[in-house]
């Protein structure tokens, strides 16, 4: 779906945008030190730095080899925890729109069908392009379904602080988690972290009508795709704030395919029961379209072939000689 295709896209686009704001943060400063001046200063004093002290603090707090990665578990379960009423709820309402969306396809397919129509002229294909708004909007529905962006919004900073955090920190740049650096690249919290997001990917096609799914397989790819380019460029701290909230994405997918999805349809069902979607668009509506403009176009032939035949006519009699000249 369109939904979800935006969805991702912009997924991609702010995770790049953490990595691009963070990755050259060290080009013009030494190693563990802070970014003094400029934008770089001021998104590590706002995130980096308290993230950074928490960590720290979480660190000491529990001692041993491993309290800075226990330290990153805890922030991300946290972070987590926030943002999940939130998905859970654009989980609802994208649910609500894929259901309702699929009760119109077989008006979509007569949009769809006559778009591919060879030989289609311009107004026609403006006429039933408009049909298709005009399906969502008479059934009060957003063509942009109800996937929103505020969890993403909130994540954001968190990935570009524990980033800075341990970017600018030489215990938690030197700190490990069970053997595994976390102020280095880490191909294993990377391979684990990735299955964990191709997982939750295939639980999110559990239910789906086959045609849903072929809208969605991008999702199957972009998300695992994102999570393994971050995780291999950064350090394993982030690597790690990825594989927890991989484990947190499968119990959120698991929720929402089998407790969300199951009652959001039988609630649908219920609604379009008492208040059955209108039926916008007809065989007899795309017809009526190509009728009518087909019409049009053969009028205006008549019409011009009907001058082009008096112009010829005019033609002819100027030619012809008149009397006076004979005589």
């Amino acid at each position: 779906m369109k939904s979800k295709t935006k969805y991702f896209s912009l997924f991609a686009m702010l995770t790049i945008l953490a990595l691009v704001l963070t990755g050259c943060a060290n080009n013009s400063q030494s190693i563990y030190q802070a970014p003094t001046s400029g934008p770089y200063a001021w998104v590590f004093s706002l995130f980096g730095k308290p993230i950074q002290n928490i960590m720290l603090a979480v660190e000491h707090q529990i001692g041993g080899s491993n309290g800075a990665g226990w330290a990153i578990i805890i922030i991300t379960f946290v972070v987590q925890l926030i943002v999940m009423p939130l998905r859970l709820a654009s989980q609802r309402k994208m649910t609500t729109q894929q259901e309702k969306t699929q009760k119109l396809q077989p008006q979509m397919k007569l949009i769809q069908k006559a778009l591919k129509k060879p030989g289609l002229t311009q107004p026609q294909q403006m006429q039933i392009s408009q049909l298709q708004m005009r399906v969502y909007k008479d059934n009060n529905m957003s063509m942009m379904g109800g996937m929103g962006c505020l969890p993403l919004l909130i994540q954001l900073p968190i990935m570009i602080g524990i980033y800075q955090a341990v970017a600018y920190s030489k215990e938690l740049a030197a700190s490990s988690f069970f053997g595994i650096s976390l102020g280095q690249r880490s191909i294993v919290l990377t391979i684990i972290a990735t299955l964990l997001y191709v997982i939750q990917g295939y639980l999110s096609m559990v239910g789906i009508p086959e045609e849903q799914k072929k809208a969605m397989q991008m999702t199957l790819i972009l998300s695992p795709a994102m999570t393994f380019f971050i995780s291999i460029s950064a350090p394993g701290a982030l690597a790690l704030y990825f594989l927890v909230g991989g484990l947190i994405a499968i119990l959120q997918q698991v929720i929402t395919t089998f407790i969300i999805m199951p009652k959001v349809k039988k609630d649908v069902a219920a609604e379009l029961n008492e208040r059955p979607l209108k039926v916008v668009v007809t065989q007899e509506t795309i017809d009526s379209i190509l009728n009518t403009t087909a019409s049009s176009n053969t009028n205006n032939e008549t019409e011009k072939d009907l001058h082009q035949d008096l112009r010829a006519r005019n033609a002819g009699k100027q030619k012809r000689p008149h009397n006076s000249d004979k005589d």
